[in-house]
């Protein structure tokens, strides 16, 4: 005779062992629909308010603070504390039915009519409720019943015939706490990378001077002249782009890489990323060779991003990527940092070609009109000091992405 298979998560806090029960979700509790009965002129003023269906959608735990605008009716069904919501439908099954606990006291508070509520009718912590409904197994089961073809919607009668796992009520509140601390924690490392996003962006608006002008706002002590203005192209002992060839793959040789592979100054490289023979890369490099400081720019499909080569392996590129080799008069970290401000970004969406895929011709970005520093220490300080904010960024990125990925191994294991 065969041992039942017991229901519990692969990993679990110390002094719990016991299996946890599982039951359907229509009978831990009820549903109810979202506003009905109104037109656009209802919204946007009242006493009341309403919770929005990108709250639902975003947060695992609603923000208390989106919400808009609404009359009081009191036909309508109001949201409690602990109620649980759910959209109904989106453009992907995968995106559909997603779950929102709601955590606020206030009265009046109705839910949009994209959406319905679920109210338990027996205790249950509702951080575990909100966590468990967004874990991986139960987003299996919710994607099972999107129906549709351009757009999916989903039953709220068949969600509640959905089953869910419950550990006793003291291990569903360390759960719950525990994955909300977590929570707690990607929220504060994305509010100080945005920080450091708006800083960088503030300093590019001072540090270069605006349209037209000779003189940044706010510059280095020691540097009064006036910035040179000149044409790329003038200042570049190298401008070319990438591989306008065909290459058939290989399994040992040189990455071949494309715009994809250049992302927030940073070149990522792959593993399922394209390599071709050393014959194909030395016909490619024939007359020249990337080197340590080059500057690349995409200038194909997702046009602006930028970083400066640093690899000591060879790689080579496609089309899609323009290298930048500048002169004795430009260094090449100002030069990475002048691509990075608005001013520059600008130019390169007006010299734009709209085809397949939006893209600049080698010739019209020589043409793009730079302001710069004559003097290479003012040059120098200016990227240095960009440079220090773009580390702090990376290492912030750095731990959210980290965060954000053990979020999503605890709900793997964590949930059964």
């Amino acid at each position: 005779m065969s041992k039942e298979k017991r229901r519990v998560p692969k990993l679990r806090f110390p002094g719990f062992t016991e299996d946890w029960e599982q039951c359907k979700l229509g009978s831990i509790g009820s549903t109810y629909t979202g506003l009905s009965g109104k037109t656009k002129e209802d919204f946007g003023h009242g006493e009341a308010q309403y919770i929005t269906y990108l709250n639902v959608f975003q947060n695992t735990v609603s923000d208390i603070t989106m919400t808009d605008k609404v009359e009081i009716d009191t036909t309508q069904n109001e949201v409690k504390y602990g109620d649980v919501l759910f959209t109904t439908s989106s453009e992907t099954p995968e995106e559909v039915g997603m779950s929102s606990v709601w955590l606020g006291h206030t009265p009046n508070i109705y839910l949009n009519s994209f959406c319905f509520g679920f109210r338990p009718n027996q205790k249950i912590d509702p951080y575990f409720l909100g966590y468990s409904l967004r874990a991986p197994y139960m987003r299996d089961k919710i994607k099972i019943l999107a129906q549709g073809i351009s757009r999916y919607n989903i039953s709220k009668n068949k969600v509640m015939e959905l089953e869910i796992s419950l550990p006793n009520n003291e291990e569903q509140s360390l759960l719950g706490i525990f994955l909300r601390n977590i929570d707690l924690d990607i929220t504060l490392h994305q509010r100080k990378l945005d920080n450091l996003k708006l800083k960088k962006k503030a300093l590019l608006q001072k540090l270069f001077p605006k349209n037209g002008e000779r003189y940044p706002e706010l510059r280095f002590p020691g540097f009064t002249d006036a910035w040179e203005q000149r044409k790329l192209g003038d200042l570049l002992i190298l401008l070319k782009d990438g591989s306008h060839g065909t290459h058939k793959n290989t399994d040992a040789g040189v990455y071949l890489l494309s715009a994809k592979n250049i992302k927030n100054g940073r070149i990522n490289i792959m593993p399922d990323d394209r390599i071709i023979s050393w014959d194909d890369y030395n016909v490619i490099h024939k007359n020249y060779e990337l080197q340590i400081g080059d500057i690349l720019l995409t200038i194909v499909g997702s046009i602006g991003e930028t970083a400066i080569f640093n690899l000591k392996t060879k790689v080579t590129f496609q089309r899609s990527v323009a290298f930048l080799r500048p002169n004795s008069n430009l260094n090449n970290g100002f030069l990475y940092t002048l691509i990075n401000t608005d001013r520059f970004q600008n130019q390169l969406q007006t010299k734009q070609v709209v085809s397949a895929q939006p893209g600049i011709y080698l010739g019209d970005l020589a043409t793009i009109d730079i302001t710069y520093p004559k003097n290479i220490l003012e040059q120098e300080k200016i990227y240095n000091i960009f440079r220090e904010i773009e580390n702090s960024i990376t290492l912030h990125q750095r731990k959210l992405d980290h965060l954000q990925l053990q979020k999503k191994a605890l709900l793997q294991q964590m949930f059964v």
